[in-house]
């Protein structure tokens, strides 16, 4: 292979570009392609993304509807079947938001729920901002402590 005989892969070029503006003898000079006059034949222009023309757009034409509580406290659930495995593979016993966000489980201003899925099979010590009744439930039943942490 050398530089005279290297071309793109194939399927990797899509036809032959438009050339506008190039003088009347390419047949796509003059208005470039654009009409004559109106709002979409000068540069610049850039229809909006729910613009019908004029017509009241479908998003004004349907009713406001629901309600968005800006109080709700919004938890990243992590279940005990992740709680066992890392208490196996890095050792833990104790688990608090400290150390879920240490794992990645977990980012700085997020707040946690625990979640029963899973068999917990090991003894912890568990502090979060939530628990499922079930989670607790298996926490405490296999001689764990379970510690809500203030929002």
């Amino acid at each position: 292979m050398e530089l005279h005989n290297l071309k793109p892969a194939r399927g990797s070029v899509k036809g032959k570009s438009k050339r506008v503006g190039r003088g009347q003898g390419s047949g796509k000079g003059g208005t470039s392609t654009r009409g004559h006059k109106g709002q979409q034949s000068n540069s610049g222009y850039n229809r909006r993304r729910a613009h019908e023309g004029g017509q009241m757009p479908l998003q004004r034409r349907l009713p406001k509807f629901g309600f968005t509580n800006i109080f709700r406290k919004e938890y990243q659930g992590i279940n005990l079947e992740t709680l066992q495995r890392l208490s196996e593979e890095k050792k833990i016993k104790t688990f608090d938001v400290a150390s879920f966000i240490s794992n990645g489980l977990l980012r700085k201003n997020e707040f946690v729920k625990i979640l029963g899925k899973g068999e917990l099979k090991a003894k912890l010590d568990v502090k979060a901002h939530a628990f499922s009744a079930s989670a607790k439930k298996a926490i405490e039943a296999g001689g764990g402590k379970t510690e809500i942490v203030k929002l």
